[in-house]
């Protein structure tokens, strides 16, 4: 599978996931968490907790869309490691990174802005493996999913 190939498939697939995570009507189908007493917390506007709300809701997304397309998965082994998911074609061994982003709206035409990694580790040094699943250069495309939420304050 060739990278332009990878991304029209991932492209399609995207078109699927706001139903993991939304509503018909656009609310979000997680309103909180409940401890082992029964008691219900809302969740936060933290960013860091929304984030990974939004990766645990996509993952079975993620799973089906290897299955479909004939990828391996694997998940980043670390918390700070690139790339959140990769993707191995089975048949080519193509190496795949997505990264999943997200961040809020702060008016109709603004978004609070969106870290795309960090530029001295790997982006530099792309033979290495540190902070990264595989190196960099082992890659065939490197992808990002930014998801943009509106926040209910």
């Amino acid at each position: 599978m060739t990278s332009e190939e990878f991304l029209a498939h991932l492209q399609a697939h995207a078109e699927t996931f706001a139903k993991a995570v939304a509503t018909d009507e656009g609310g979000w189908i997680i309103k909180g968490f409940i401890d082992v007493y029964r008691r219900i917390y809302t969740i936060s506007v933290d960013t860091k907790l929304v984030s990974k709300v939004l990766e645990l809701l996509l993952f079975p997304m993620f799973v089906e869309f290897a299955k479909k397309n004939e990828l391996e998965m694997e998940l980043s082994p670390q918390q700070n490691f690139y790339p959140d998911l990769t993707f191995q074609d089975r048949k080519t061994g193509s190496l795949f990174a997505v990264d999943i982003k997200s961040t809020y709206r702060k008016n109709d035409t603004d978004v609070n802005g969106m870290t795309l990694g960090a530029f001295t580790g790997y982006f530099r040094k792309r033979d290495t493996n540190k902070n990264t699943l595989y190196p960099y250069n082992k890659y065939s495309g490197h992808f990002v999913l930014g998801v943009i939420y509106s926040q209910c304050l």
